[in-house]
């Protein structure tokens, strides 16, 4: 039996990934196939993001790529939420669907590509699903949606409000991706704190066992596989604090992913942040007592209207003090549907830019002297890659894609996903090159 194509292409975040694995296992179990090119396939899913103008503008780009290489188009994802604007602009896409909206995804499929009948043979999917990552690590989503109505972001009007997944329901996803060889779990969500928060933290069951549904029980129970697990998207509440002694104990990764945004008080009064700068410094201090490995990482955004000069330099001050490992940084960007876009006092383009590349040199300086601390050290490195010249790997400190790398000279032999002691030899602003112990 001949099974019907389906190209797809994922845009975005890993909590987008996510919702593109979520698709294609189900598509995979329904018996479709899924081709890596456009001439391939008899339709098209886009599964976009909708954050930022550059993200959108990517969006846009790519289904206008797959109407003009395929014809045949469905859009999913965050910048579904505002159809008007994809029909705009591409008007001949076949069907529009906002984030997660997994069953209407696949209504659209079978209505242009009729569902194959069933076969045993050509629709066997792995337990653990489809992923869209190396088979050593997979994203863990817990929740979707969130409770913040920051004012530069729209993601709770695309996604609403948070919604936590059942614990066991979690878990025995957990189970499942280190069965199938997953050596590392990145769990994500829009607010990783937050977990259960919905549902009052109530009692679930996994492998007959009573798990709270909090975010503490989660990394208990998680730490219990012996795989790493990494946490992103963790906002600062006091009870953050209780997950830092796994860490000390080396059963959860030391790393902590916190999208702190700014340090002046009256900027994050105007973002709508929770949290304050100043305490978050007196709680850093004390995480790094308990765990004194802790990496920390995260992202800011330079040039929010109404910030000043005073402003920015409180900034420059605060990361000065907090020390941070690893940190991004973006220009603010007016973002279509977002309060921020009514406040008074834009920033010119130009200072934007130019506090964008001195909070680089100082976030550069910080991140050079804190590597620095590691050469001498034996670390343990997960392999990502292997070439001729020798293996790619990561520490406890460096997320996939998104922070720095670890290479290893003259370990060829090596192979992906295996654990490996290296002796840290040299570092720069971003990277470590060591030797095998």
């Amino acid at each position: 039996m001949s099974q019907p194509k389906v190209g797809f292409v994922s845009l975005g975040c890993p909590k987008n990934l996510v919702d593109s694995e979520r698709i294609l296992t189900q598509l995979k179990s329904d018996g479709y196939q899924i081709v890596s090119s456009y001439n391939d396939a008899e339709l098209v899913i886009v599964n976009t993001c909708g954050f930022i103008d550059s993200a959108v503008q990517e969006s846009l780009d790519t289904i206008g790529e797959a109407l003009a290489e395929n014809g045949q188009v469905i859009v999913t994802g965050c910048l579904g939420a505002r159809e008007d604007e994809i029909r705009q602009v591409h008007p001949n896409v076949l069907g529009i669907t906002g984030p997660h909206a997994y069953e209407n995804v696949l209504k659209q499929v079978h209505s242009v590509i009729p569902k194959p009948k069933y076969d045993p043979f050509t629709m066997l999917v792995p337990d653990h699903g489809v992923k869209l990552t190396p088979k050593h690590y997979a994203y863990l989503k817990i929740s979707e949606g969130c409770n913040h109505r920051c004012t530069f972001c729209i993601i709770p009007s695309m996604r609403g409000d948070l919604v936590s997944r059942p614990i066991g329901e979690v878990l025995d996803e957990a189970q499942r991706l280190k069965n199938a060889g997953v050596k590392e779990l990145l769990v994500i969500s829009q607010d990783t704190s937050a977990y259960g928060v919905d549902v009052k933290h109530r009692t679930g069951f996994w492998n007959g066992q009573p798990v709270k549904t909090d975010m503490l029980a989660l990394c208990q129970a998680l730490t219990a596989l012996g795989i790493w697990v990494r946490l992103h998207y963790v906002y600062p509440y006091p009870h953050v604090d209780d997950i830092i002694p796994l860490m000390a104990e080396g059963k959860l990764l030391p790393y902590l992913d916190i999208p702190f945004q700014h340090a002046s008080p009256r900027i994050l009064k105007k973002m709508k942040r929770p949290g304050q700068a100043e305490r978050t410094l007196e709680r850093i201090q004390k995480w790094r007592a308990i765990c004194p490995d802790l990496t920390i990482r995260s992202t800011f955004i330079v040039g929010f209207p109404g910030e000043t000069e005073e402003d920015f330099q409180l900034l420059l001050d605060w990361l000065d003090e907090a020390q941070l490992d690893r940190v991004g940084c973006f220009k603010y960007s007016p973002i279509e549907g977002a309060k921020a876009n009514e406040l008074d006092d834009p920033v010119p383009e130009a200072i934007k830019e130019e506090r964008f590349h001195r909070f680089m040199q100082k976030q550069q300086t910080i991140s050079t002297a804190r590597l620095q601390r590691k050469v001498g050290q034996q670390l343990s490195i997960l392999i990502d890659d292997v070439t001729t010249e020798g293996a790619i790997g990561r520490s406890y400190a460096d997320a996939p894609e998104i922070d720095g790398v670890v290479y290893i000279d003259g370990a060829s032999h090596l192979t992906a996903g295996s654990v490996v002691q290296v002796h840290i030899e040299r570092a720069d602003a971003y990277d470590l090159w060591g030797s095998l112990v």
